[in-house]
């Protein structure tokens, strides 16, 4: 019997420490994995955000079809059964507004879009952003509108003719 309850014994540590070392193996990968996917949706907004500053419509459309892309293959973790179903659902949001920016080359109906966007996409930017990155929520005064930058400097995305230096960062991340 003492016999067995060893072996037992022995086969359990063994089996426990080769899912230990499986985890260690595995985990630096996956993490990046997850990095440069945060990386990829945080750097697609901000090329959309700064491609309506240029205002350079076709650019928009592109940056508008690369964020819905990126945040199509995005899945989230540690999260509760509900606030993963709210979260899941702000993506979807997110990645609809992404279509409507996309389907029009008209740079105001563009900008119009984006101010929803920028809502919903700062409203899920803490699971977005990658470890090394700042993100700064800016808000212009004069209208009420925000946008997520990663520098502290305003750029309106808005008005950058008339109003490119009206705002001010209200939170950050």
């Amino acid at each position: 019997m003492k016999k067995i309850i060893a072996l037992a014994f022995i086969c359990l540590s063994s089996l426990a420490q080769a899912q230990l070392t499986s985890k260690e193996e595995v985990a630096p990968e996956l993490t990046a994995k997850r990095e440069a996917q945060k990386k990829e949706i945080t750097s697609n907004y901000l090329a959309l955000k700064n491609n309506l500053l240029i205002s350079d419509s076709i650019a928009v459309v592109k940056n508008a079809t690369a964020l819905q892309n990126s945040l199509q293959s995005f899945k989230f973790k540690k999260l509760t059964l509900e606030k993963m179903n709210e979260a899941t659902i702000t993506r979807k949001e997110i990645i609809e507004l992404a279509a409507e920016v996309a389907a029009t080359k008209n740079i105001n109906k563009q900008r119009k879009v984006f101010q929803s966007l920028s809502v919903k996409f700062w409203d899920l930017a803490p699971k977005f952003k990658a470890e090394d990155t700042a993100l700064f929520l800016q808000v212009c005064p004069m209208t009420g509108t925000g946008w997520v930058s990663d520098s502290k400097e305003i750029k309106n995305p808005y008005y950058p003719k008339n109003m490119l230096t009206c705002g001010e960062v209200k939170a950050s991340l």
